[in-house]
């Protein structure tokens, strides 16, 4: 009896010591939560990597702009272009660190309100800290677009650029349909209802209707670049906004770029507008997190699970009826 008894006393004794430390560790856990609540800082999705160090304090933060410019198209830094940048430049600008930004860009253009969307989030950020927009090897159409809400731009002598155009294109396979005895039969409530339809020619109606939304996408785009480098509309119009690819000689003779150089020298100019001589380098990029590893493992298997051949491979995919502000070799 009294081994029992010691036993029981023990358990007691046990139980008493483990609510106790229970306790200890949720007051801790409160505790802590409440300081984090006190001191709520942003959290930050993107990781820094010094490319280049500094004698001062302050960073110069390193936004990259890569590839076809789409709601539904994965960038640089993770899988929503759009959304990312706008993260990256809130980020950016909730860190008193970071004193400017420099936009490493490589991207041909594409949507028409994606690249507007862009856009409007640079000029926002413009008006905090300054923001130099860097273009690599082509920075054209809805990537200038971009541009033009920056506090400077700059390009390589043989960058692509420049691009000051709309485009809205389909397919009309009706000749095709009439070979292999196929015909499109279509039930709409208006006669403007299939506008784009590839099986029959579009009226002349039609014609002019898509041309008007081509135009006025096209004037506010001249007038965003006619504002922002102070160019007559007209003279751009009449002049090099008619499409054309300029090269970044070019683009600089036109006034479309403040400065020729390289990204080292985009650097230092962002350190000159920011006042922060001293300032290091570094690029933002994707966090590491579990879910982004196992997105990339489901992404390696899904690419062993399909083989494809694509006679047009390293093409932006255009979406047949989509407004784009893309150079003209990229047009079907």
């Amino acid at each position: 009896m009294k081994k029992s008894g010691c036993a029981i006393l023990a358990l007691f004794l046990a139980l008493c010591v483990s609510i106790f430390v229970i306790c200890l560790l949720l007051l801790g856990l409160g505790t802590k939560a409440a300081r984090s609540v006190v001191r709520a800082e942003p959290e930050k999705k993107f990781e820094e990597q010094v490319l280049a160090g500094g004698k001062g304090p302050g960073k110069i933060a390193v936004i990259p702009l890569e590839g076809i410019i789409a709601y539904g198209a994965s960038g640089a830094l993770g899988d929503s272009l759009v959304q990312d940048l706008k993260a990256a430049f809130r980020q950016a600008a909730d860190d008193p660190s970071i004193k400017a930004v420099v936009m490493s860009v490589d991207s041909p253009g594409g949507e028409v309100t994606a690249s507007d969307a862009i856009y409007h989030e640079i000029q926002k950020f413009a008006r905090r800290k300054p923001v130099v927009y860097f273009m690599n090897s082509i920075g054209a159409s809805g990537a200038y677009y971009a541009a033009c809400g920056s506090s400077w731009v700059m390009c390589n002598e043989t960058t692509f650029t420049g691009s000051i155009g709309v485009i809205i294109s389909t397919l009309n396979y009706r000749e095709l349909f009439g070979k292999i005895g196929l015909q499109a039969v279509v039930f709409k409530s208006g006669k403007f209802k299939d506008l784009l339809n590839g099986a029959r020619d579009m009226t002349p109606e039609e014609q002019a209707y898509v041309q008007g939304l081509v135009l006025q996408s096209y004037g506010k785009f001249v007038g965003i670049v006619a504002k922002a480098r102070k160019l007559d509309e007209a003279s751009l119009r009449s002049g090099i906004a008619d499409g054309r690819i300029l090269s970044g000689t070019d683009a600089y003779q036109a006034k479309l770029v403040d400065q020729l150089g390289y990204i080292e020298d985009a650097y230092d100019k962002a350190r000159e507008l920011s006042g922060a001589q001293g300032a290091s380098v570094v690029l933002y990029k994707r966090a590491f997190s579990f879910s982004n590893l196992f997105q990339l493992f489901g992404q390696s298997s899904q690419a062993k699970a399909d083989i494809k051949i694509d006679l047009l491979q390293g093409l932006p995919d255009l979406k047949p009826g989509r407004v784009y502000l893309l150079p003209p070799f990229f047009a079907p």
